[in-house]
């Protein structure tokens, strides 16, 4: 699980990375990041209800934040990552989702 400082939490905060980030699209995510400072890196999500009922909601977004977990300790520091599920991630494995997030972490060349 991410650790309190590791996640993005206010509405502010995500609305800046999602305005003044750059933004890395993908079949079923839509990921923006932003370089904010010093911070450790932070990670938040954003599962609509376009995606589906809450189970599979919930489903799709313990999945981004385990794949995030797992690549929190290759994140550069000071980077906020605020990712969008699209409705066809409801559908998607664990790892094409996967991919799919290092593919674009990789694009932003965020991951070292």
């Amino acid at each position: 699980m991410l650790a309190k400082t590791a996640r993005v939490t206010t509405a502010d905060e995500y609305r800046a990375a999602v305005r003044r980030g750059a933004r890395f699209s993908g079949p079923n995510t839509v990921t923006y990041i932003r370089r904010d400072g010093g911070s450790p890196a932070r990670f938040g999500f954003i599962v609509s209800k376009a995606v589906g009922v809450a189970v599979t909601r919930n489903r799709v977004r313990r999945r981004l934040k385990a794949v995030c977990y797992s690549l929190q300790s290759t994140v550069e520091p000071g980077i906020e990552i605020v990712i969008r599920a699209l409705p066809g991630a409801a559908t998607s494995s664990f790892a094409s989702l996967e991919r799919e997030v290092i593919r674009s972490f990789t694009k932003a060349k965020v991951i070292s």
